[in-house]
This record gives C-alpha cells, sequence and structure tokens, in this order.
C-alpha cells in the first residue's frame, strides 16, 4: 500500500514538471531568459522552505556539504543551463527526446555505481515501449530528425546530470531529512547559476516581475514545481530507489502534450495518442512488481 502511495507521489510530481513549460514560455514571452526563469524559481523555492526547514545551516560533515553542492549543480544549475543551451543549437523536439531519456541514464548510472538496485527484462521491456512512446508524443507525427551534434550532445549531458543527481539524493538521503537536501539543492543551485549572469544581466524590472502573470507563473515554478515537487521527489527516491522512480519520468512529455492541448490549444494527433498508449503500457510494465 505504501509503494502505491509512492507512485501516486511520483505520478503527481511528473505530471507537474511536465506542464512547467507552458509557465516558463509565458514568461520567456514577456522578456525574461530561461536563465532568469530559473534564478527565480530557485530564489523562491528557497525562501519558501526555509519556512518548513530545521535551522541546521551544514551538512554534518565536508564530504556531505560537497555532496549537497553536487546535487545542487546536478539537479539544478548545470542541468538547466545544458538544456537552455542545447535549445539554441538543435531542435526543440530533439532537446525533449533526449533528455526523456534520463530514466534510463539513471538506470545505468545506477546499475553500475550500485550493487543495491537491479533492473530485469521486463524493466528494459517496459522502459523501450515507454521511450519508444515519448518519441511518437515528442515528434507527433514529424518523422524529420535534424542532427546537431553540438546541441544534442549538451542535452544528452542534461538527461545524464539528471541520473548522477539521483544517485546523489539516494547517496545522502538516509542521514539526511528531504527538507534539508532540498533546501541545500536549491541553494547551490541558485549560487552556481550567478556566474551565467557576468555574461548575461540578471533582468531585474521589479514593476513588470511583480505584474500578476509574471509573479503569479513564478510562483508557480517556484513554490508548486520546485519547492512541492523537488521535496516530494527526493522522498520518491528515497523510498522506491532511482530505477523504480526515475521510469516515471517517461510521463513527463504526456503531460506537457496535454497541458499545451488544454492552455495553448495545440492539437493532439493519432500519432500522439499512440505514443501515449505506449508510455502508460510502458510504464505499467516496468513498475509492475515482479521477481528477478
Amino acid at each position: 500500500m505504501k509503494q502505491r502511495y509512492y507512485q501516486l507521489i511520483a505520478i503527481a510530481v511528473v505530471f507537474i514538471w511536465g506542464t512547467t513549460f507552458i509557465s516558463t514560455k509565458i514568461l520567456i514571452n514577456y522578456g525574461l531568459s530561461p536563465q532568469d526563469v530559473f534564478f527565480y524559481r530557485f530564489l523562491l523555492a528557497y525562501i519558501g522552505i526555509w519556512t518548513i526547514s530545521p535551522l541546521k545551516l551544514f551538512a554534518d560533515n565536508w564530504k556531505d556539504e560537497l555532496y549537497m553542492m553536487a546535487g545542487g549543480i546536478t539537479g539544478g544549475s548545470l542541468f538547466f543551463f545544458l538544456q537552455n543551451l542545447s535549445l539554441q543549437m538543435t531542435q526543440a523536439s530533439n532537446v525533449s527526446f533526449i533528455i526523456c531519456t534520463s530514466p534510463l541514464s539513471a538506470t545505468i548510472l545506477t546499475v553500475l555505481c550500485t550493487r543495491n538496485e537491479k533492473f530485469t527484462k521486463r524493466f528494459v521491456y517496459g522502459s523501450l515501449a515507454a521511450l519508444l512512446g515519448v518519441g511518437l508524443v515528442i515528434f507527433n507525427g514529424n518523422v524529420v530528425l535534424k542532427l546537431s551534434p553540438t546541441g544534442d550532445f549538451l542535452a544528452l549531458s542534461a538527461s545524464l546530470l539528471w541520473g548522477v543527481y539521483s544517485l546523489i539524493i539516494k547517496r545522502i538521503t538516509n542521514n539526511y531529512s528531504s527538507i534539508f537536501i532540498t533546501r541545500k539543492v536549491f541553494f547551490y543551485g541558485i549560487l552556481t547559476i550567478l556566474p551565467v549572469f557576468l555574461i548575461q544581466p540578471l533582468f531585474m524590472d521589479f514593476d513588470l516581475l511583480v505584474t500578476p502573470v509574471i509573479l503569479g507563473n513564478l510562483l508557480f515554478l517556484g513554490i508548486a514545481a520546485s519547492l512541492g515537487c523537488y521535496l516530494l521527489w527526493n522522498i520518491v527516491v528515497s523510498k522506491m530507489g532511482v530505477i523504480q522512480s526515475s521510469n516515471y519520468l517517461y510521463l513527463n512529455p504526456l503531460a506537457t502534450m496535454l497541458g499545451a492541448y488544454a492552455v495553448l490549444n495545440e492539437q493532439i494527433t493519432l500519432v500522439a495518442l499512440g505514443g501515449m498508449i505506449l508510455i502508460l503500457t510502458g510504464i505499467y510494465i516496468a513498475t509492475r512488481k515482479q521477481e528477478p
């Protein structure tokens, strides 16, 4: 019963993450850069988490503190920076598809780096079916794939970083509360994105930032999609393991597609519907209780 509870949390988190692109797109249309959006959403999340976080400032030792910093970089600043940079060099569909290989990246890294988690044949088949479904949803009937080696490599690097982030969280989750870990991840994510603003200054038009549409979207990204979702995701990883929890990330483009349909009136094709079925079937197969 508890396992089912954490599965539902994972689904809810991924669906919220899948809709964040809508808010991000709105903010970019108002003049914010992707780096600006990341900075403000993590800053709001960091401010918010102080209201529920214990007063402890540092980890118990420098090794764990470095793990916290690595989490802020791999799951925060560098992940988003590489993802946004890749979008400038290759097609958005390429980036979306490559980023969605992060569950496979997390699985491979986990199997290589730990002995606690293993994958089965059923897990592999389910993951491949879900990944094929992701491809159908993202490309949505457009079979033209234009390769851009540099941009695609940056997107692949971002995908691998999320796998590393999951391993880091799993490694330190037994020694610290999820709230403390999440707060540290936000702090180091904010700290390590600051050098980017030496190249492109931070958007600081206060009158525009407090307008309802911008403030509302930033609050959604900062409080719901960052504070709430990162906190819940870290709990899910600690309870379900890296491999099982990461597989739910395949739902991300499904949530994006449904959100775009509801908010932006983007059409859903028969190809995308087929992708939806493959994603749901693949996740069911991969996460179903089984013997190795």
